[in-house]
């Protein structure tokens, strides 16, 4: 049997194909855009010093708040700061009210269900915090004291998975900021804060002679940039541009700046 293909036919192929270049040609325009926005809005918590926090004329400033604008400034793109309750970050960013956390997000097993993460670029620890006259000593003495930590935070993780710590605490209270925690625990309505290092020790250099951080701490961690897990363009880009920034030297000067030494995970 012999099939032949008349004029007709030939026509509805070519306007077929035509179509179907037109819509490849759209969707590959669309993901261009999408991997260039215009502007990516960052959530944060606002009173997490030195990651970002606001100084004293209430402008936002911070170690990430400068990594995020400079990871802006290679990508092209304007880059707008959305604080937000910390505790609440996964549906404001997967509710598509923020396009990425980074704010010294921890990156877990559990988050990672929820959040893609760029690579680390910071690493971290839990430390515990106590006055400077306190008679704790080591994580031992917790035993029947009063624990502060931020809500929603890996402080909270952190203890918690340290079960014989945690069961012997009289409470693990928790706030919504560790500035507020480290003031109840300089006037006695705590016994030690658990908190990030990189805050704390931040904090602690405010306030000299006042605190004073333990040997035993919760555990290292690293932080990264979570965006929403559909959105790889977002995520290739921000990778791309931190890879730079490692690079050329731009985030170890941000680093220096902050930390007085250079931190950054390569």
């Amino acid at each position: 049997m012999t099939f032949t293909i008349n004029d007709l036919d030939l026509n509805r192929l070519k306007r077929r194909s035509v179509l179907a270049l037109g819509a490849s040609l759209a969707l590959l325009a669309a993901g261009c855009h999408q991997s260039a926005p215009a502007k990516i809005v960052i959530g944060l918590d606002d009173s997490f010093p030195p990651m970002g926090f606001r100084d004293n004329n209430h402008q936002l400033v911070g170690f990430d708040i400068d990594l995020a604008r400079e990871a802006a400034k290679h990508l092209g793109v304007q880059v707008e700061f959305k604080p937000i309750d910390w505790s609440a970050k996964e549906a404001e960013l997967n509710g598509h009210r923020v396009d990425a956390l980074w704010n010294g997000l921890t990156i877990t097993e559990e988050r990672k269900k929820n959040i893609a993460f760029t690579s680390p670029y910071l690493e971290n620890h839990q430390i515990i915090v106590v006055t400077a006259n306190s008679p704790i000593k080591t994580k031992a003495d917790l035993a029947g004291k009063v624990v502060g930590v931020q809500d929603g935070s890996t402080a909270v993780d952190a203890v918690e998975r340290d079960t014989a710590t945690a069961q012997s605490l009289k409470e693990l209270k928790k706030y919504g900021d560790n500035v507020t925690a480290l003031m109840d625990l300089k006037i006695g309505r705590l016994d030690a804060v658990v908190v990030d290092e990189v805050v704390g020790r931040y904090y602690l250099a405010q306030k000299p002679g006042e605190y004073r951080v333990l040997d035993d701490n919760f555990g290292t961690e690293q932080y990264g940039v979570g965006v929403r897990k559909d959105d790889t363009a977002l995520l290739a880009s921000l990778q791309g541009a931190l890879d730079k920034m490692k690079q050329d030297g731009t985030a170890a000067a941000i680093s220096n700046k902050w930390f007085g030494k250079d931190i950054i995970v390569r």
